[in-house]
């Protein structure tokens, strides 16, 4: 796989995921190192936890029209292990510390998840505000 992609998606990121990135950097959650933009397979997700398997996506209004999508790659990454965590671009914006507490108690969760078994197929968590797009 080559390196442009992910090279280019990284320096385009949306105002929802600067904001998130700049909390998850620098293991600024529980200690723990995410990298952005990252290629996981064939896909390239928005962060990831390679420690704790969890990956964490940011979406816009978009998504409405590509769930089906969503929802194959989804069952691809649980497959293989990882866990998605899905928030609403302007629940980011709106409230970051709601989100950055969700994600917390995801790595929290996973430290006391069985390592050797993967999660359920089609696991997938949205989460969602009163302010949906």
């Amino acid at each position: 796989m080559t390196t442009r992609k992910p090279r280019a998606t990284r320096s385009n990121l949306t105002d929802a995921e600067r904001k998130l990135w700049s909390r998850l950097r620098v293991r600024q959650v529980r200690g723990f190192n995410f990298r952005r933009q990252r290629p996981v397979s064939p896909f390239i997700v928005d962060f990831v936890c390679l420690e704790r398997r969890l990956i964490i996506e940011v979406e816009g209004s978009q998504y409405a029209q590509k769930a089906t999508q969503v929802a194959h790659r989804d069952d691809y990454l649980n497959d293989l292990g990882f866990k998605v965590l899905r928030f609403w671009d302007n629940s980011v914006l709106a409230d970051i510390d709601a989100v950055i507490e969700v994600i917390a108690q995801a790595l929290e969760d996973s430290e006391s998840s069985h390592p050797d078994l993967p999660p359920q197929a089609g696991e997938m968590k949205m989460v969602e505000e009163h302010h949906q797009p």
